[in-house]
Formats: C-alpha cells, sequence, structure tokens
C-alpha cells in the first residue's frame, strides 16, 4: 500500500501592533511591516491558503483593526481568516466569529482558564478553535531528553506547563487544532525547531501548525515532512519579499507536498 501524500496549508502571519504590522526577533525588536489591510488583501490575491491576524499586544486598538480587516476582506475573498491574541473570554470569541473569523486562536486565556476551550469548543465547533502554544526550551545538558515550557502573555510569563502535556490536556479539552510557536527560533529564520514540532505532532491526533523560523522554503518542506505539521506558518519571508506564494507552494508541490 501506497503512502499517502502529505498535505499542507500555507499561512501567512501579521503580528500586529499599534495597528501596524510588525515582525521580530524572538518576540522583541519590533519593525514595521506594512499597513494591516493591504498586506491581508495582497496574501488573499496570492493564494494564501489562511491567514492569521495576531493581536501581539492583546490591546483593544488592534481588535478595532481586525475587525475593520476582517469587514472589508469578506468583501474581497473567502480566504479564511484566524484571529489570536486579546481574546480572553467566550464573548470575545464569539464576537470575532460574529465579525468574520473562520477560526480564533487563544493561548494565555487557555492556560489561565482551561474550562475555557470546553466553553468555546461547545459553542463555537472545535472545528473554529485553536489553542496556540509558545513553548521555550528548557535549559539541559547534552544527556537530558529535551523539554518545553509554555509562555504566555506574548511570550513574557513562562508557566511551568509542559509543552507536550498541555497539548494534549487542549485536545482532550476541545482543541481543533494547534498552532506551534518555538520561542527560541521565532524570527531567527533559522528553521522550525523539528524536535519539538515532531513531538507535539506525534503527541496529538489534531491538525498541528508549525511556526518560529522559516527562513527557506526548505524550512516550509522540513515542517511538514519532518515535523509532521499540516499547516506552516510563516511571516518575514513573505512580508519582505523574499519568496511569494506561490514559489512556496511548488516548492512544497515539487517534494511530494499536497497544496491548494
Amino acid at each position: 500500500m501506497s503512502t499517502p501524500q502529505p498535505t499542507c496549508r500555507i499561512i501567512p502571519c501579521l503580528d500586529l501592533a499599534d495597528g501596524r504590522v510588525v515582525k521580530g526577533v524572538n518576540f522583541v525588536d519590533l519593525n514595521d511591516a506594512g499597513d494591516p489591510i493591504e498586506v491581508a488583501a495582497r496574501y488573499a490575491d496570492a493564494g494564501a491558503d489562511e491567514i492569521v491576524l495576531l493581536n501581539i499586544t492583546g490591546d483593544s486598538q488592534n481588535n478595532a483593526v481586525i475587525h475593520r480587516i476582517l469587514a472589508q476582506l469578506s468583501h474581497q475573498t473567502d480566504v479564511p481568516i484566524i484571529v489570536g491574541g486579546g481574546m480572553r473570554t467566550l464573548e470575545d470569541l464569539q464576537a470575532m466569529i460574529t465579525a468574520g473569523a473562520s477560526k480564533v486562536s487563544i493561548n494565555s486565556a487557555a492556560v489561565d482558564h482551561p474550562a475555557l476551550i470546553e466553553q468555546a469548543a461547545a459553542q463555537i465547533g472545535s472545528e473554529r478553535l485553536i489553542i496556540a502554544i509558545d513553548a521555550k526550551l528548557k535549559t539541559q545538558t547534552p544527556t537530558d531528553e529535551p523539554h518545553w515550557e509554555v509562555c504566555t502573555r506574548g511570550g513574557k510569563h513562562r508557566t511551568g506547563l509542559d509543552a507536550i502535556e498541555w497539548a494534549q490536556r487542549a485536545e482532550t479539552l476541545g482543541a481543533g487544532e494547534l498552532l506551534l510557536t518555538s520561542m527560541d527560533r521565532d524570527g531567527t529564520q533559522s528553521g522550525f525547531d523539528l524536535t519539538l514540532t515532531r513531538a507535539i505532532s506525534d503527541a496529538v491526533s489534531i491538525p498541528v501548525i508549525a511556526s518560529g523560523g522559516v527562513g527557506t522554503l526548505e524550512h516550509l518542506a522540513d515542517g511538514v515532512l519532518k515535523g509532521g505539521a499540516q499547516g506552516v506558518l510563516a511571516a518575514s519571508i513573505f512580508h519582505y519579499g523574499t519568496y511569494t506564494i506561490q514559489a512556496a507552494k511548488a516548492f512544497l508541490n515539487a517534494q511530494g507536498i499536497h497544496t491548494k
């Protein structure tokens, strides 16, 4: 029996701060990367499978910007929009879905109140609920097995939670998908943390989106073939024109990875 061809979604990410798209390294040193409505529309036209709008400061101004983006894009495209950050209650999640988000992603609120995962899954559906996991490698000796800690508050707060155990619990509580970001690789363009990605992918049965560290098209393919991810998220390589979404899809297809 032949091995099924892996499939992958290409997902550009727009980090939003002060109403603008920004990009940094390891969650800090942010640089302006454009107007969010223009950038999102460009990616929709370019063939993105999904687009992530991430409110990295959690403030209401960025949520207002996200509502404007959703309103405008709803008239231009049917590309699904994932919204994350700045949502703390069930009402916040529902409001974003009502505004036009296809899926919502929560991190800090889910860690603070795990019951929110169950409540959100029941109200909006697991298929629309993503749990974001910002993971940082714990200090280890060369003989230790690697362990990663879940961080919240934009990566500023270390929770003590083991990332693999939290991923499994999130699935049990009703998460439909995981958005996994390596804080150690974020913005470095050195490639995904494939050990982390594979460990999480093997530990759960729901789809995993790999995030953090893409610098080449090979990195995208590695996330699928070596990391087991079903979606690959990138920002810098698309924001600054290093590669196009179509080039990324063509490369993945040539590696035996099916894209739309």
